[in-house]
């Protein structure tokens, strides 16, 4: 009976290291066989728009993922873009392609897809942070992952003619963690 006792703490740090570690999660997808290894701690950024209501805000949600496929890596950015005042698919104007602002220095990206399958996926990998939502997906590389993590100041701009801008939300210690924890364990 003593030995069964002490390897459950072993078994149970085994478990924690299958499934991912802290803000990291990893999950295999049920029909493409795609593994996605991502943050579940996204940055956050906003922008007031009073002109709408007293408390309207546009928000766009920011985190990495890593695609698999059979050790063919890729890296995108996922956007989860919302409004505390539209319906969903309102947000797509502008997100064509975005720029995010590191320290200052432009890092244009285009999209690739606005449903899972454009990452190989045939479910979405983040629960959207409201029900209107919408998803977008943009390819990156891992330098430049890098130089978002380790940058002090990180902002966003959709494009287009109502070129928009939006900020970060607070101080993001979770996100800038978890994207740190996204490099640690990524292949390059």
């Amino acid at each position: 009976m003593t030995h069964r006792i002490s390897l459950l703490p072993v078994l149970l740090y085994l478990s924690a290291c299958a499934t991912g570690s802290g803000l990291v999660q990893e999950k295999l997808d049920p029909v493409t066989s795609t593994t996605i290894s991502y943050s579940s701690a996204p940055l956050v950024f906003y922008r007031d728009v009073p002109g709408r209501a007293a408390h309207a805000r546009d928000f766009v949600h920011v985190a990495p993922l890593e695609v698999n496929r059979s050790g063919n890596y890729e890296y995108y950015l996922w956007l989860g873009i919302w409004s505390t005042m539209r319906d969903a698919g309102a947000d797509r104007d502008g997100f064509d392609s975005v720029v995010i602002f590191v320290d200052g220095e432009p890092l244009p990206l285009d999209i690739s897809g606005w449903t899972p399958a454009t990452i190989g996926a045939s479910e979405p990998v983040f629960l959207k942070p409201v029900a209107s939502a919408t998803d977008a997906y943009y390819r990156i590389n891992i330098d430049q992952l890098r130089m978002i993590a380790e940058a002090a100041d990180v902002r966003l701009q959709s494009t287009g003619p109502g070129s928009l801008s939006y900020e970060p939300w607070d101080t993001q210690g979770a996100a800038r963690t978890g994207l740190q924890q996204f490099l640690d364990i990524s292949v390059y």
